[in-house]
């Protein structure tokens, strides 16, 4: 009889546990599986299984190397994203003397590190009964919550309309049933936003918020990075004689991207025989680019050394967009990652580039096929001319956008007021 009711408590204490985690994991698991096997399906089973592998152990590290401090960053995994909003924002914040720690919001323990941090900032989070818990509990003890984006995913009628979400997979397209992290952005207790652009930023207002605009930047390993290739390869590298154009697309739904440039590409390619095109990530090339795909080299999905020294391999790097509402909100990154490595970019005219390049100085902005064309010819053909732009790339991005070398200093106070506060109402 005894062993009868064991069983029976057993079981009920099975079914309760699966009720608790069910919201948490098969909503998240369930978009994390989608994109496991689209990445496979896209990337063949070498390749994308060695990223599915790579999030595993982010995912743990997540779990386990959560340690209490001032701040803690909430992500929903571990793609670029998550690299510059959370991870590079938190090693910057060190610096400061701030205490951080990063975790991945299907943290089965996310509750639990509400009595542990300050200040909460949820990057691009999915809203579920483990994330709502952990927002209760912060309102409880009068924590700052921050809301974080580096895209406009946080409204529905700007991310659905894009060539990125026609292409997702089922599975994807679950996390933007609605805004990406909107319950948190329009919850009156939620004061403050950070975010990457000032046009991102001006939208972010209009929700009655206070906003920094905290850009993107380069970590100190990354920077270690490129030095090394600078210092070993640079000499090598001077002494190719094709000239290769880089873009890198990253993730699915850019093709609409390129394809504003093919026109002015063709041109280049028809005039200028040395000149290679690669291409890093899924991107799905128009017919009318099959004429030169001898000259076309291809590259999927790089870890973050390896993506350096592709970029670094390039003579110029592209970056084309749609002229439309949610491009518009696109951080400069393929300015600042290219001018690293001293490698100059042609950029889409638009406003976000137009704050950090002086067009023939420190790199170039073009908007008509003619335009493209004309400052890539130069480019292709003066190597002095762009050395001379590649250098004042880097000034720039190492000026501007590394971690060791921020500017955010109104952040910084409101952060160090935060937990003043905190600490003054705890005595």
């Amino acid at each position: 009889m005894k062993s009868k009711i064991e069983n029976c408590e057993l079981k009920i204490g099975a079914h309760v546990i699966c009720y608790m985690f069910h919201d948490i994991y098969m909503k998240l698991l369930l978009i994390k599986l989608g994109k496991a096997y689209a990445t496979i399906r896209r990337e063949g089973i070498f390749r994308g299984g060695k990223r599915v592998l790579l999030f595993l152990g982010a995912y743990f590290e997540s779990i386990v190397g959560v340690k209490a401090g001032d701040i803690l960053f909430i992500t929903p995994g571990v793609g670029d994203s998550a690299l510059y909003r959370a991870h590079n924002q938190a090693e910057e914040l060190r610096t400061h003397g701030f205490k951080v720690s990063i975790t991945m919001q299907d943290n089965p323990f996310l509750v639990g590190l509400s009595k542990k941090f300050k200040i909460f900032v949820f990057n691009r989070t999915l809203q579920t009964a483990s994330t709502d818990k952990l927002i209760s509990e912060i309102k409880k003890q009068n924590g700052e919550i921050i809301f974080d984006t580096d895209d406009l995913v946080f409204d529905v009628k700007y991310i659905q309309q894009t060539d990125h979400y026609a292409r997702m997979s089922h599975f994807e397209k679950k996390q933007y049933a609605k805004g990406v992290g909107e319950e948190i952005l329009k919850d009156p207790y939620v004061k403050v936003c950070t975010t990457s652009t000032k046009f991102i930023a001006a939208i972010l207002k209009e929700y009655g918020k206070k906003v920094f605009v905290i850009t993107n930047k380069l970590s100190s390993q990354w920077v270690a990075i490129a030095d090394k290739l600078l210092e070993n390869f640079s000499k090598e590298k001077e002494g190719k004689k094709k000239i290769r154009i880089g873009y890198f697309s990253g993730t699915i739904g850019h093709n609409k991207d390129f394809a504003t440039i093919s026109d002015a590409l063709i041109k280049i390619l028809k005039k200028y025989p040395q000149v290679e095109i690669f291409l890093a990530g899924p991107l799905e090339l128009e017919k009318k680019m099959a004429e030169f795909s001898e000259r076309i080299v291809r590259s999927m999905y790089a870890p973050r050394k390896k993506h350096f020294e592709n970029v670094f391999s390039c003579d110029i790097i592209l970056a084309p967009l749609e002229i439309d509402f949610f491009s518009e909100g696109k951080s400069e990154l393929k300015f600042f990652e290219s001018g690293l490595l001293k490698v100059p970019i042609v950029a889409v005219r638009n406003s976000t580039y137009e704050n950090v390049i002086i067009d023939g100085e420190n790199g170039f902005l073009a908007e008509s096929d003619d335009e493209w064309v004309e400052k890539l010819s130069k480019l292709i053909e003066d190597s002095k001319f762009r050395k001379e732009m590649g250098e004042r790339a880097r000034e720039k991005a190492l000026r501007d956008y590394t971690t060791q070398n921020s500017h955010s200093n109104e952040y910084y106070a409101y952060l160090k007021a935060c937990i003043k506060k905190e600490n003054d109402s705890s005595v």
